[in-house]
């Protein structure tokens, strides 16, 4: 028989768990990156390493977040903290982003000035391990994603898998410096590392980008998808249907992992709805959208004048 628990400790089983192997995995191969890039010479390893270096500083903080967005809300956050999640997503977009650009605009530098001679035997060796570290991260936190969910682990196996890309990438391009010498090319070699570098950073620059652009419009309250706006609607007006309500505003929105709803009903003048009647409508409209989507806060507000639910910029 199976030994399950043995297989359940066998792996980060919780959030917290998974933020510091990401973290320390980072820390260790931003290290080994940034001093082997000082003795190759190489500024593909010198970008894999400063990437590593900004995501185990930045993980540090998101361990930290990761404990405060399960946290209720209190009198210094009254909206809870669930925006916080959010925010250490869009700057770890935002750093990779601009670490990627300024790769870019030095490999360009480097090329236009005659390109750079590097090591290749020590920079195969450094490519070899950190593809083996980088995809082994990945399919770890893949395991942790599979049993809760967390924007701050699917943001980091975002982040493992485009640096096992990374490094898969270097590593093949640095075992080709050896072939390119033995065929004669040898003027093509010191550009090997420049254009490696370009090439990585238009692959993967989308990642960062799209990191950060949804981070953002999470900070900016935009709305959620409407791949998940539009169930938790209908469920909504399907529980409300039996109150022939005159009109019915929902707004979401979706900070990091929590869905928070606010539902104003307008019902007709004069209708008979006590508190308790009230309550139940609440219950029922939590245990729907909960249904389709968790976490999650519902508000309801029921009121017969249009003025009070109808949308406003409140001047």
């Amino acid at each position: 028989m199976r030994d399950t628990s043995r297989a359940e400790h066998a792996w980060p089983a919780t959030e917290s768990g998974a933020l510091r192997l990401s973290t320390a995995v980072a820390g260790v191969i931003g290290a080994v990156a940034l001093t082997v890039s000082v003795l190759s010479g190489s500024q593909a390893i010198l970008l894999d390493g400063l990437f590593n270096a900004i995501y185990a500083v930045v993980g540090i903080f998101t361990l930290r977040v990761g404990r405060m967005v399960v946290a209720p809300d209190d009198d210094t956050y009254p909206f809870g903290y669930a925006y916080f999640e959010s925010l250490v997503n869009a700057v770890k977009g935002l750093l990779m982003l601009g670490v990627s650009v300024l790769a870019l605009y030095n490999a360009g530098v480097t090329l236009a000035s005659g390109g750079s001679a590097i090591s290749a035997g020590l920079s195969i060796v450094y490519a070899f391990a950190a593809t083996l570290g980088c995809a082994a991260t990945a399919l770890v936190l893949r395991r942790v994603r599979d049993r809760l969910a967390s924007p701050l682990v699917d943001a980091d196996i975002e982040n493992w898998q485009v640096n096992a890309l990374i490094s898969a990438s270097v590593l093949l391009a640095f075992c080709l410096i050896p072939v390119a010498r033995w065929v004669g090319w040898d003027p093509v070699v010191p550009y090997v590392d420049s254009l490696l570098v370009i090439v990585v950073v238009l692959l993967c620059l989308g990642v960062p980008v799209r990191m950060a652009r949804r981070a953002l419009r999470e900070l900016l309250n935009r709305a959620p998808a409407a791949a998940l706006a539009d169930p938790v609607r209908a469920s909504i007006e399907a529980t409300l249907a039996p109150l022939s309500p005159v009109a019915v505003h929902v707004r979401m929105v979706r900070p990091g992992r929590l869905l928070y709803v606010t539902v104003h009903v307008v019902i007709e003048q004069g209708a008979s709805l006590d508190i308790a009647a009230a309550d139940r409508f609440r219950e029922r409209l939590d245990t729907g959208v909960r249904s389709l989507i968790s976490p999650v806060v519902v508000d309801a507000v029921f009121t017969a004048e249009s003025r009070w639910a109808a949308p406003t910029a409140g001047l």
